[in-house]
């Protein structure tokens, strides 16, 4: 069950942060999800080693959404023509 509660959670986090980030982004539902679920990572993994985190201790929605922005925007970089 925690797994489709992580999908849903990106899904949403994923939808918020294409919704804040200027711009038009072709992303289908798969990879608005990926994106959530990636952005929740990269948030933990940076509130770890800034020390806002606890090992092992998830990030919050804001900070998945923040994360989820900047992975957004590099690949908004890279799909740039």
């Amino acid at each position: 069950m925690s797994i489709v509660w992580t999908i849903l959670v990106g899904f949403v986090v994923g939808l918020v942060a294409r919704a804040v980030m200027p711009g038009e982004q072709k992303m289908g539902f798969i990879l608005t999800t990926a994106l959530g679920i990636a952005g929740a990572l990269v948030a933990g993994y940076l509130g770890q080693a800034i020390g806002w985190y606890q090992a092992g201790q998830g990030a919050g929605f804001i900070g998945s959404v923040i994360g989820a922005l900047i992975l957004l925007f590099g690949y908004g970089l890279l799909t740039k023509k």
